[in-house]
């Protein structure tokens, strides 16, 4: 077994018993942003948390430790994503990927936004033009130094 195999048991129990995400995040008090990250394999969890997941999604005690242990970060397999929802973030960022560098770097100077110190609300917004996905991403700016 390897964490990629524990992941694909999360989904496929998810999908068999109908587990919602938000009610996996209730469960640990945590974010479903962060949870679902953790659940399919892009975070690591602590021991309480990864006995939290394993009773939910019915997982052995080898998964337990596999959940425990750093993952490879970053899923997709290909450098261009291929699925549909996925891809129109890769075009979002290759679209005004320069603006929100030139925007950030006029307001905070030379540096990145981290995606380590980071949080994330995604949030169904309703309009009677039909429905919006609302999606706030928030990363601590780290500058670059000098030495």
């Amino acid at each position: 077994m390897n964490r990629n195999d524990v992941t694909e048991a999360i989904i496929a129990a998810r999908i068999a018993k109908g587990i919602k995400w938000a009610d996996v995040a209730k469960r640990l008090g945590l974010s479903k942003e962060w949870v679902t990250a953790a659940c399919l394999g892009q975070m690591t969890l602590d021991a309480q948390q990864a006995t939290v997941i394993a009773e939910i999604f019915g997982l052995s005690g080898e998964a337990v430790a596999l959940l425990q242990e750093v993952p490879y970060k970053g899923s997709l397999p290909a450098a261009v994503p291929t699925d549909p929802l996925i891809y129109r973030f890769y075009e979002l960022v290759s679209v005004y990927g320069t603006t929100f560098k030139a925007l950030i770097h006029e307001e905070f100077g030379d540096g990145i936004m981290s995606a380590i110190d980071f949080r994330m609300d995604l949030q169904r917004e309703p309009d009677p033009k039909g429905d919006r996905v609302n999606i706030v991403l928030s990363g601590k700016f780290l500058p670059y130094k000098t030495y």
